[in-house]
């Protein structure tokens, strides 16, 4: 099966791998088990976030589609720093530690395309940390709307993926009342349109401020 997706050095560690298909909602990874296996998206969509503290809503860091890769945190041993599941049914090749070293033997250059790649996820939740001390809700809405973005037909951009208020609360470190609250002034001046079916937004040009 091709999978257009993934660089030639992804699709070459995956052929080592086991394929398997996780169900919608299926844990792939648990938070705070140990584990040293990564997973290689090949079709469909995942998540990762921690789960709620003392009444919070869970904490929602990223989602991950075909291509992309994840569990690269655990590889040192130590415990799994948050929750992994499907958004939807999805196929990933299971790389073990082992099975991992064996190709850096053969292709060693791939240790720095997974240093960047662990790099780049820790400056991102830096600059997450950062935004929530430092950008009202608004700022952090419209940040995670434009990662999120999709370019329709027709001009305008709509979410790629479907999110309740309650799932974007826990995007933004913020309550879903807020949320809802920021969506409908949004709404009401017709700036963003939500669609309560799909739970999906529609936009075509956000404004500066709220």
């Amino acid at each position: 099966m091709a999978h257009p997706a993934l660089s030639d050095s992804v699709r070459a560690l995956a052929h080592r791998g086991v394929v398997k298909t996780y169900r919608k909602g299926a844990l792939l990874i648990q938070e705070g088990d140990i584990g040293d296996t990564i997973f290689i998206i090949l079709r469909g969509r995942l998540r990762a976030y921690s789960d709620s503290v003392a009444g919070k809503e869970p904490t929602i860091y990223d989602s991950y589609g075909p291509g992309e890769y994840v569990g690269e945190m655990g590889l040192d041993g130590g415990p799994r720093s948050a929750n992994v599941e499907a958004l939807e049914t999805s196929i990933c090749a299971m790389i073990t530690r082992r099975t991992l070293e064996a190709h850096l033997t053969e292709q060693p250059q791939f240790a720095f395309e997974l240093l960047t790649k662990v790099i780049q996820r820790a400056r991102a939740a830096t600059m997450r940390v950062r935004n929530m001390g430092q950008i009202d809700v608004y700022g952090r809405l419209k940040l995670l709307l434009l990662s999120l973005a999709e370019a329709d037909g027709d001009g305008s951009f709509v979410t790629r993926e479907r999110m309740t208020h309650k799932e974007i609360a826990s995007h933004l470190g913020c309550s879903r009342e807020m949320v809802s609250r920021v969506l409908k002034d949004l709404e009401r001046g017709g700036d963003v349109i939500v669609d309560k079916r799909e739970h999906r937004l529609r936009w075509r040009r956000l404004p500066a401020g709220w």
